[in-house]
Order: C-alpha cells, then structure tokens, then sequence
C-alpha cells in the first residue's frame, strides 16, 4: 500500500531532522598537528636522491651502490632504518621477494619490497598500509639502460610514503602501519602481488592500502594547472566476489558500496575537515581508464585498496626518454613535480592513516532487516575496541552518506520510521575519544572481510 504523499514527506523530514540534530564528527587536534609536520623539502630531497640513481627499471643494475634498482632499494631500506633509530626501534624493515618471469620479465628476476612496519600497540594484526612503487621505465618498457628518473612516476609515491613514515613513526597507534615501497610495477605489478602475498602469509587484517602513484605534478598537458584536489579511485564491487554474493548485490544493492568505496568517502571526509583548500574527486573507478596500478593485486587479494592520482595529469612526463622534440620537452624529470602540492597529498596520506589507525576497527556482521515494516532494525557485531556506534544512512541515489545516529554498543538498533526500501545504510565504530571508523555496508557487498552470517537467536 502506497502511503499518502504528505505522510512520506513528513516521515522522511523527521527522520532528517532527527539524524542532523547529531554532533559532527570531532576534530581531532593530533591530526591537524601530524599534518603540519609534513616537509616539502624533505620529500625534495628524497625524490632528488631516488632520480640521482639513473634508472631504477625492475630488470636494471643491482650490486651497484649508484646506479639502478638495487641500490635505489638499499636506499631506501636504510633510511627506513634511520627512522627506526630516531624512534627507539619503532620500525622493523622486510624485504619481501618473489622470482618472476612474464610478458615484460623476459628471465627470472627477483623482485623486491622494502617494508617498513611499525606495529600498533593493542591491534597489532589490524593492519592499514601505504605504498608507492620505486620502479621507473622511459618510452620502451624493455630499456634497462637508458636513464629513467621517474621523479613523478613513482618516486613521488615513495617520497610521500618515506615522508608518512617519518611523521607517523614518532607516535605510536592502536593498529599497524606499513610503509611500503614496491617494485615491478612497470612490468605487470608484481610488486602489489608480492606485498598482498605477503600480507596473506603473516595473517594481516588489512583495513586499508592507500596506494599513491603519480602525486606530484599539478599542471596538465593544456597548461591549466590545479593544486587543490586529487583524485581517489575506488572499486565499486569487490574483486573476490562470489556467484552467489554477487546474485543477492544485484538485488538488494551495495554497487557502489565496497569497503574500499567507503574507504575512498572516508578519506574525502577527512581532506574536507583537517585540509586548508584541498578536496578529494572520488573516482567510481578502480583505475583510470584502461590503466592498473599495484592496489589491484591487494583487491585481487581481498583487501580493501585505492588509488591516489594528481588530479591533472601529463602525459608528456609520463613513460617517455627525456627529450625535446618540436620545443616540448618529455621525460619524467624533477622540474615537473610541485613540491607544494605533494606536500598536499602526503598531508591527507599521513591524515588518513593516523585516522584509520587511532579508530576502532570497522563493525563486523552489518545486517539490516525491515521488509513490510516502517522501521528499519541494524544489527552487527559490538567489539571491546568500540565505545559507541554512529548508524548512517542516505537515498540509494546519494553519493555520500546523509543522515546518521549515535547507538549504544548492544549490537542492534531501530531506526523508526525509516523505510529500509527506500535507503541505504551503514555502520561505523566509534573511540572513546571520537576517533570513528569507516562505515560498513550490510551483508557481503560491504563487510571488510569474508564474514559468516549473525547465528540466529534461539528462541
């Protein structure tokens, strides 16, 4: 039975009404002052020093201690260490590595991650990752000698995960963090599957892998040049989706609702409240168009990835011998990377982290129920790491979440007069200090890992 218009409307305007009586999310002062730690100077230095090796091509020089991705490695492992010093041997530094051969990897060769992972003080298995990818290729992917400096294409990656890593190992967290560096990404991202394979043989519970993969150039081929937003792309169905989960999605909906879309909203948030002039462009995409980066092997691996991207990107700089031709200049050099602006995008890197890591981790067993019943009942599992719970909810069509309501920690809440026809909706886990979770999608499409179903209560 249709209800009346003017009843919907009013339905519709109290439970609104009632969702924005609630506090917004608090500030936390620790986030804003591990941004403001942030040097573009540093990560000057560090891409400097990353180009200073010639090439770093996966299949290029490694005994040498100048030139290749050998030593660009040893590197980078031991500035990992120096961090580890400075915080009373915060860090422990693996290097991770598989043998591979393939299309672009005529021979076996070994490839290599640098790892350095900071473990959390009472969630250690809880795991949020950040990675770049230390490999740089020119016009021919098969050149292993020519000089690639790849000062945007990774090494902006690596600097803003070399930058999060000092910033961040000066403190100490609920959750794990992982700084990774990869390698093998230009020649079929071997170095995602050596981190995800990785990660699977330790047990991680990975919450999150924050993939940055050309960060630092702010001026596109056209001239226009933009330094307030970057681009978060997001998968909209997970990657390890079964037949039958994927049947009952269909159905119900949670398209566009993974865990690594709501990753991707979580970070959005966070960039609009700790960052001056600077936002996030969600991108319904797990990559740009027709391209792949390493967080597709974490996704293959079932866990929750993005990738962050320059919103305006050059493809002049971008896998081309540095040269000029007809008075333009190609090649991925250093004069085309601001400083300022990755100073930017680091910032809401070592945000989103810090963030995720202080905060419970995200509510498991999410359900909802409410056929034929103008309530909607939210169920999920309460944990010993959450205070208090925020119920969220939005129209199907509506891009962010809208509406929200704090529950107690009972496991199960009544949202009355909210249709569940008519909306989406979610769960996020708060601390006691406010930190909050991002928020969980009901059933398989949303749930950060394979989960079994809520037993049924006896009756």
């Amino acid at each position: 039975m249709r209800r009346p218009p003017l009843v919907a409307f009013t339905l519709a305007v109290v439970a609104a009404s009632a969702a924005c009586a609630q506090p917004l999310p608090i500030e936390h002062p620790l986030l804003h002052d591990l941004a403001g730690q942030v040097s573009a100077d540093r990560e000057r230095a560090t891409i400097a020093k990353l180009v200073s090796f010639g090439t770093r091509h996966t299949l290029s020089e490694t005994k040498s201690e100048t030139r290749g991705i050998g030593a660009a490695r040893r590197w980078v492992a031991g500035e990992f260490a120096a961090m580890s010093r400075d915080c009373g041997g915060c860090l422990t530094i693996e290097t991770p590595s598989q043998v591979f051969t393939g299309r672009r990897i005529p021979s076996p060769t070994e490839v290599m991650d640098v790892l350095a992972i900071q473990r959390g003080t009472s969630d250690p298995e809880r795991v949020i990752v950040i990675s770049g990818h230390i490999d740089s290729r020119v016009t021919d992917v098969m050149n292993v000698t020519s000089d690639a400096p790849g000062a945007n294409d990774d090494a902006s990656g690596v600097a803003v995960v070399m930058e999060a890593a000092r910033v961040l190992s000066k403190h100490k967290f609920p959750a794990t963090l992982v700084y990774a560096v990869l390698s093998g990404e230009e020649q079929g991202l071997y170095g995602g599957k050596v981190l995800a394979d990785y990660a699977k043989a330790e047990s991680w519970r990975v919450e999150a892998d924050l993939n940055n993969d050309i960060v630092g150039n702010s001026e596109g081929l056209t001239g226009t040049r933009e330094t307030n937003r970057v681009r978060v792309f997001s998968e909209g169905t997970k990657a390890v989706e079964t037949k039958e989960e994927a049947d009952k999605r269909r159905y119900n909906g949670g398209e566009v609702d993974s865990p690594s879309r709501n990753l991707a909203r979580f970070i959005d948030g966070l960039a609009d409240r700790y960052l001056a002039n600077f936002s996030v462009t969600m991108v319904y995409r797990t990559d740009r168009f027709g391209r792949g980066g390493d967080q597709t092997e974490m996704l293959n691996a079932g866990f929750p990835a993005v990738r962050i991207t320059e919103a305006n990107e050059n493809y002049n700089r971008q896998h081309q011998d540095v040269r000029t031709e007809g008075g333009v200049r190609y090649g991925d050099v250093i004069e085309g990377v601001d400083f300022a602006y990755l100073a930017q995008v680091t910032r809401l890197n070592v945000v989103s982290m810090a963030a995720l890591a202080q905060a419970p981790a995200p509510p498991t067993r999410v359900e909802t129920s409410g056929a034929v019943s103008v309530d909607t009942t939210v169920k999920w599992k309460p944990a010993a790491d959450a205070a208090r719970y925020r119920l969220w909810w939005r129209a199907t069509t509506d891009p962010q979440w809208r509406y929200s309501r704090e529950a107690s920690p009972t496991g199960q809440a009544v949202l009355k007069a909210v249709n569940i026809d008519d909306w989406f909706f979610g769960v996020s886990a708060l601390s006691a200090e406010g930190y909050e979770s991002p928020v969980v999608f009901p059933g398989s499409p949303g749930s950060w890992a394979h989960e079994e179903p809520l037993a049924p209560k006896t009756p």
